[in-house]
């Protein structure tokens, strides 16, 4: 490369990186490190690639008998509020946690909300998301849970048979009859639905039979569902925990490559075709199966000070 492209090659990337940190707006990634009783982390970016760590924790787990906090999602209502929910125990525990905030620093009282009551034989509630429907007007949370002997297996123990089951709230008071939200034929966890416009919808989640346990997504044109046309699974074995943000034209996928001791993430425009850039983003050691959205830069700056 001569002198003057090299020049212009890093004029062009200076003015990319300033233009990412003078937007109006910052990514955040929801997170929580081993051992889980620490509670709510976050990592925030500016270009969705290279991620800091907040180095606080902004919400200590109350809810549940074994309090801890695993799998953090928020979702922001019409209103502004935060909304927060988690993994409140690994098994023996049919319910997740809950609490709000309008800032992120203030938190409500948390609540441990007993989606899988119903099921007395139930074994847990894991990595609860939260969706936002624009369109109905209401949050929907998807959870992973087993019921044993519920559906046909493959190698996993009956214990560690996971369908999806979901709930659907306006007001986090009162919660619609929780329904089965996706059984395709296999042990899944760790979905996450994103919209990508009216009427397209796409489920990231992890196929956790043995010996994949790697992720894939599907296709709907409803929130709810049914979701169909699966893809191949795009990741390594021993991939969990995947969230997606979109950034300019691109889809980004991370994922908790947990054999691999590193986050993974793929990048796609359409969800047919994925390219491998996990060398290419930074993720802070330690972190842990979050969910990413979008703040202020003003509403950063507040977390930056609470830190210290």
């Amino acid at each position: 490369m001569n002198r003057s492209v090299k020049y212009i090659v890093l004029a062009f990337v200076s003015v990319l990186i300033l233009s990412c940190k003078t937007s109006k707006s910052v990514y955040m990634f929801t997170s929580f490190r081993e051992p889980a009783g620490g509670g709510l982390r976050f990592l925030y970016s500016y270009d969705a690639y290279h991620w800091n760590a907040l180095n606080h924790v902004f919400l200590k787990p109350e809810a549940g008998n074994a309090k801890i906090m695993r799998d953090p999602s928020i979702a922001q209502g019409p209103d502004g509020v935060y909304h927060l929910v988690w993994t409140t125990g690994w098994k023996d525990d049919q319910g997740i946690g809950y609490a709000s905030s309008k800032d992120l620093l203030h938190w409500s009282a948390q609540q441990h909300i007993n989606v899988m009551a119903y099921e007395p034989t139930a074994v847990n509630a894991w990595a609860p998301e939260l969706f936002y429907d624009d369109e109905a007007g209401q949050f929907i949370i998807v959870w992973a849970s087993t019921i044993p002997n519920r559906f046909p297996k493959g190698e996993e123990p009956e214990n560690n048979n996971h369908r999806l089951y979901y709930t659907t709230t306006k007001d986090f008071k009162a919660f619609a009859p929780t329904k089965l939200f996706l059984d395709p034929g296999f042990s899944v966890i760790d979905a996450e639905i994103v919209k990508r416009a009216k009427n397209d919808y796409v489920l990231v989640m992890k196929d956790n039979t043995r010996p994949n346990r790697n992720i894939l997504v599907a296709f709907s044109n409803n929130p709810l569902g049914p979701y169909t046309n699966y893809t191949k699974r795009f990741t390594e074995m021993y991939s969990e925990g995947p969230s997606m943000t979109k950034a300019g034209d691109n889809w980004l996928i991370y994922y908790d490559s947990y054999r691999l001791k590193r986050y993974g993430a793929m990048r796609t425009t359409d969800f047919k075709t994925f390219t491998d850039i996990s060398d290419s983003v930074k993720v802070p050691e330690g972190h842990k199966h979050g969910t990413i959205f979008k703040v202020t830069k003003k509403q950063l700056n507040l977390l930056l000070k609470e830190r210290g």
